[in-house]
């Protein structure tokens, strides 16, 4: 199998390659100018990168988290929660780097196979970076007005993390 996997992007190009050619398409033309395009939508979004990165490292540095985290801690627990999963469930739709770095974090300590660990792996999967993702893509077609984005792609965060926790619960009755 790791010999095919070597093959397949080599073949693709070259499929690509070849179907230029049959086309007569000026491949290394097309190729030059969308790779100027990639590098012209970077810079444009570069601003809202740098505020995002910003804010998040503000947010943990000034202990943000920790807080938000002992005011819903107990109430969450008594919901079903696991603890170890609520900085999970608040960096989440901050920072996917972040956020991915505590589920390794959580796996190593609690187990894939723990009720923390099976959670935050279903959330990882469901949930999105909702900032990070807005900021990118909306700053990228310069959409300023993102009036009911934000508050649609949280409440859809939140749904996406109690359909986690109760489907961790009903499948595995943990």
């Amino acid at each position: 199998m790791k010999e095919i996997s070597a093959w397949v992007v080599p073949v693709v190009v070259a499929l690509i390659l070849l179907y230029g050619l049959i086309r007569r398409v000026p491949v290394f033309s097309e190729f030059a100018a969308g790779a100027g395009e990639g590098v012209r939508n970077s810079i444009e979004i570069l601003p809202s990168l740098i505020g995002l990165i910003t804010a998040v490292t503000m947010l943990r540095a000034s202990g943000a988290i920790e807080l938000l985290e002992q005011g819903i801690g107990a109430a969450a627990v008594r919901l079903g929660v696991p603890q170890e999963v609520l900085p999970m469930i608040l960096l989440r739709p901050i920072s996917g780097s972040g956020s991915i770095a505590l589920l390794e974090n959580l796996l190593k300590t609690c187990g894939p196979d723990s009720l923390p660990g099976r959670v935050a792996s279903v959330m990882a999967a469901s949930t999105e970076t909702t900032f990070y993702t807005i900021a990118v893509y909306f700053g990228a077609v310069r959409i300023k007005k993102t009036r009911y984005a934000l508050p649609a792609a949280l409440t859809a965060d939140v749904v996406c993390t109690v359909v986690s926790i109760l489907s961790v619960h009903l499948f595995f009755q943990l």
